[in-house]
């Protein structure tokens, strides 16, 4: 169970592969700063010809737009006015171009090794990644196939006679991850963080966040409606008649309501100490005996747990409630629903089909992705680092790891700085800081040791047997954690993903091989771009161990407090001031950011920007300064960071996205921070009525 505090870089939509984090607008109403149609005269130095530089798309340059006043559409207007998102995606910019490139270089592997695994050794993973994306292409034995090779797991629902059977079916449901009820799984106990605990969380929601089912504004009326008529629509392809699909779909969103009530809302998940509530197996099964704990544990091999970390108690009390109030069949019915929307894109086309359908009213997109990127996809959450080895090979060479760890260490040392310069910090906090940050376990393009697929049978047969396997052999991996030492070798992303991340439990930063190339890491261009750019990632990354949340863990990985009261007062009063900045952008008529729910990534950047430029400047100390393209290292710098979160979002998905992302729209990722930098107004001589810049007392400043 990857933690789920795990701090990313961006979030990537399950639909459309897009990256909501890097999402903007461009027909939407906003309260950011407005372009401003006088020349940005300040933009470049006149003083001698441009040298022509790597790393920075000049053409994407606006100069119709004031620096000083719109730095986004200044730094991409013109690729703002010209690029149109795909008709696949749900939105469009640098991390899914650079996602495009990675898909293309996994496509050529994943064709080679299909054709090379039919006389390839049986048990290798060449053998299993090979048949795993042949089976997922084939697209005429699936439809032949029907669901039939689901059937089996049909009829253990359909078996289901008393409260007994309801307990053993949740645990089979646990095991094929299909999100039926709760979330249970093994990670990290985030207060003894040398120890795996099993953790119980809550879930069972089909809709994206519990707000969906509760608020009543045209949207999500309209969102609710596509959705009972997906569930409908599958019931009906399962053999059900318009009124039994019907009123079975109206069981699913009664029960899943009365979950969503009892569920916290994604600002309350973001405190660790609420959401930390360990109890013994005997505890748990006294205070919810429906659940049926000891069942749910044995059932997926977790038999041996003498505790239970809950997350959320108090859906835990409504869950065990429900379990023996709403009817059985109403539950048979949620659990068949849970299980085959989850496995859509294994089964006949018509079912991904309405899936598509329901997430086009959601989202916006206009057309489905072509198969081959869907089942890429597919192969990659299966055996990512099965074939990940083979892309690592092709794309990512040992002196690129070797700059990037160069670069880390560079950032450590910018950051050491800033937390001994920081003037609002004890010295007793500030030894407990760079003790923590001294700890960072640094994880570059890919792993030491890869996992170990051995137990894994994939055939040719049947691709909707392959991906139940595979979620069973993950559910399996998992269990075997628990009472053995912490793997701190293991990955949460395969090497080809374009994203990064902090996880506070590990207290480690991890940077997959996928995110190291242009526009975020190019050995060609200068240190400027390149500090701008992955330096910020890389700043943003190590910024999570002392943001709101991750500055909560020691550095052990412990949830403990290490601040003093003085200390902790003074960083929340900072804090806030960027919560109330975000609060106030209005991506969306009459849609705001929710700073809270934000809060983590926004200091990331504005912390990942400003440790970052210190490190640029460090590593340019005694070296010749070159304006490359007519701009200033100072300059391409803020140009280099901006123009990795050019970005682009379809309304429907903006909307989803600011609901229930912890990442700022890309628009707001760019004018935010450096509206609190005077590094950033003086790289563009931005004077004092510039709609950039703010009034010194009303600056945030942290790091």
């Amino acid at each position: 169970m990857k933690n789920r505090n795990s701090l990313t870089l961006a979030a990537v939509a399950v639909m459309g592969l897009t990256l909501a984090s890097c999402s903007s607008s461009k027909t939407a109403a906003t309260t950011a700063p407005a372009a401003d149609s006088a020349p940005a005269t300040t933009a470049a130095p006149a003083a001698e010809p441009a040298v022509k530089g790597v790393g920075i798309d000049v053409a994407n340059i606006d100069t119709s737009v004031s620096p000083c006043d719109d730095f986004f559409h200044y730094s991409s207007g013109n690729w703002l006015k010209k690029d149109q998102i795909p008709a696949s995606e749900t939105g469009w910019g640098s991390f899914n171009e650079l996602i495009d490139r990675n898909t293309a270089v996994m496509h050529d592997i994943l064709n080679d090794v299909a054709n090379q695994a039919t006389t390839a050794a049986k048990g290798s993973n060449t053998q299993k990644v090979g048949d795993y994306y042949a089976s997922a292409m084939d697209s005429m034995a699936i439809e032949k196939a029907g669901i039939t090779p689901l059937k089996p797991e049909l009829a253990r629902i359909d078996a289901i006679k008393d409260l007994k059977g309801l307990q053993t079916a949740l645990a089979r449901q646990q095991m094929l991850s299909t999100g039926s009820v709760l979330n249970m799984g093994v990670g990290q106990d985030e207060k003894n963080s040398t120890q795996y605990a099993v953790q119980f969380r809550q879930g069972g929601l089909g809709l994206p966040d519990r707000d969906y089912y509760l608020k009543d504004d045209a949207r999500s009326k309209a969102i609710r409606a596509a959705y009972v008529t997906y569930i409908t629509n599958t019931f009906k392809l399962m053999g059900e008649s318009e009124a039994t699909a019907a009123k079975e779909a109206a069981a699913i969103m009664r029960i899943e309501t009365r979950l969503a009530k009892a569920s916290k809302t994604r600002v309350e998940l973001r405190d660790p100490y609420a959401n930390y509530n360990k109890m013994t197996v005997a505890e748990l099964q006294k205070q919810f005996p429906n659940l049926g704990i000891p069942t749910l544990l044995a059932q997926t091999n977790l038999g041996a747990a003498k505790e239970v970390i809950v997350g959320q108690p108090a859906f835990l009390k409504e869950a065990n409630a429900m379990l023996k109030t709403e009817p059985l069949n109403d539950w048979k019915t949620y659990m068949r629903w849970h299980l085959v929307s989850s496995v859509a894109g294994a089964l006949p086309k018509a079912y991904s089909d309405e899936q598509f359908r329901y997430s086009q009213v959601l989202s916006g997109v206009k057309q489905q992705q072509p198969r081959w990127k869907r089942m890429l996809r597919s192969t990659d959450n299966a055996l990512g680092e099965a074939f990940g080895q083979v892309y690592v090979d092709k794309a990512f060479p040992p002196e690129a790891k070797a700059k990037a760890l160069e670069l880390v260490n560079n950032l450590k040392a910018a950051f050491a700085e800033h937390i001994q310069q920081s003037d609002w910090m004890s010295a007793a906090t500030k030894a407990e800081a760079l003790k923590k940050l001294n700890a960072f376990t640094v994880k570059i393009g890919y792993p030491d040791k890869w996992k170990d697929y051995s137990a894994l049978t994939i055939t040719r047969d049947s691709y909707l047997k392959n991906f139940l396997n595979s979620r069973i052999w993950a559910s399996n991996d998992e269990a075997n954690k628990l009472g053995k030492p912490i793997d701190r070798g293991e990955w949460g992303m395969t090497p080809p993903t374009v994203n990064a991340y902090y996880n506070p439990p590990m207290n480690e930063i991890v940077f997959p091989a996928g995110i190291l190339h242009p526009p975020f890491f190019d050995p060609k261009a200068d240190d400027a771009v390149n500090y701008g750019a992955i330096g910020v990632v890389i700043g943003h990354e190590m910024t999570h161990g002392f943001d709101d949340q991750g500055r909560q863990y020691d550095a052990q990985g412990n949830l403990r407090d290490w601040w003093t009261k003085e200390d902790a007062a003074k960083f929340t009063q900072r804090a806030d001031v960027v919560g109330k900045q975000f609060d106030a952008f209005m991506p969306l008529d009459s849609l705001h950011i929710n700073g809270k729910l934000t809060m983590g990534e926004n200091l990331a950047d504005l912390g990942g920007l400003n440790i970052a430029y210190t490190a640029m400047q460090k590593a340019m100390a005694g070296k010749p300064r070159v304006n490359y393209d007519g701009f200033t290292p100072e300059q391409r710098f803020f140009l280099g960071y901006a123009q990795v979160w050019r970005s682009q979002m379809r309304p429907e998905a903006l909307r989803q996205r600011i609901l229930t992302d912890p990442h700022s729209p890309g628009q707001y990722r760019v004018i935010g921070p450096l509206m609190n930098m005077p590094q950033f107004y003086e790289a563009f001589g931005c004077k004092e009525n510039s709609k950039m810049m703010r009034a010194a007392a009303d600056r945030a400043k942290i790091w």
